[in-house]
């Protein structure tokens, strides 16, 4: 579903990512794991149009949409959802929610799926956006983006700021959507949780893939171990 082709990208004519090649098939979970300053938000912003990359390619279902502008891109079936969230702290939940459907009219029976997902969103469902949790407000970015049917999610650090129960409640609903069909591209700093959920792993280190296998692999290598997992 999605092939990253020597992609290379950065701000004001310097690369933070270097050649980066990797792909995920439709219906797999793929993790992209890596500390803080790795480059995963910059990658992420090459792939869905928020950022011009320097170099390479990036092909989605078949079609190549380097160049593309953002808003076109989402609307091909790609949903990005950023780790500072970006919601309209004013709106309610559910006007957040239905903006996500744009330029669609929002689904009921996709609402209906966020709410099953996140029964508190739809506790909170007229409470103002920035008067939500920490967690909650991650909840409703993710169901933001699933208001536009994708068929790829892109995840940025879903548990920044998050406590650990909050984190694994996250990552929970991530496995219904999982189950769901849905194709999901994780980058994550929280490696357990992210190896638990996914298919296949990827390694950014200073803007450069520097391993990759499956899950299980990743987390039975020693030097994932010891950098991310806290194994000596």
């Amino acid at each position: 579903m999605l092939e990253v082709v020597e992609l290379s990208a950065g701000y004001l004519g310097e690369n933070i990512v270097h050649e980066v090649s990797f792909s995920v098939a439709e219906r797999e979970v793929v993790a992209l794991i890596g500390s803080n300053g790795a480059g995963k938000t910059t990658l992420f912003r090459a792939i869905c149009g928020l950022l011009p990359p320097s170099r390479g390619t990036v092909v989605f279902d078949g079609g190549r949409i380097t160049g593309r502008r953002a808003h076109a891109i989402a609307r091909r079936g790609l949903a990005y959802v950023p780790a500072d969230r970006h919601l309209f702290p004013d709106m309610a939940v559910s006007e957040n929610l239905d903006l996500g459907a744009y330029p669609h009219r929002p689904a009921r029976e996709r609402r209906q799926l966020v709410f099953d997902l996140f029964p508190r969103l739809a506790e909170r469902s007229r409470q103002a956006a920035g008067t939500l949790s920490g967690g909650e407000q991650q909840m409703l970015t993710v169901g933001r983006a699933l208001m536009a049917n994708p068929r790829l999610l892109l995840l940025d650090e879903p548990t920044t700021g998050l406590s650990p129960r909050l984190a694994a409640e996250a990552y929970a609903a991530l496995g219904a959507l999982r189950n769901h069909g849905l194709t999901i591209l994780v980058a994550e700093q929280q490696v357990p949780l992210a190896l638990q959920l996914a298919d296949r792993g990827y390694v950014l280190e200073d803007g450069r893939i520097q391993l990759d296998g499956t899950a299980a692999e990743l987390g039975q290598n020693p030097d994932v171990q010891r950098a991310y997992l806290g194994i000596a």
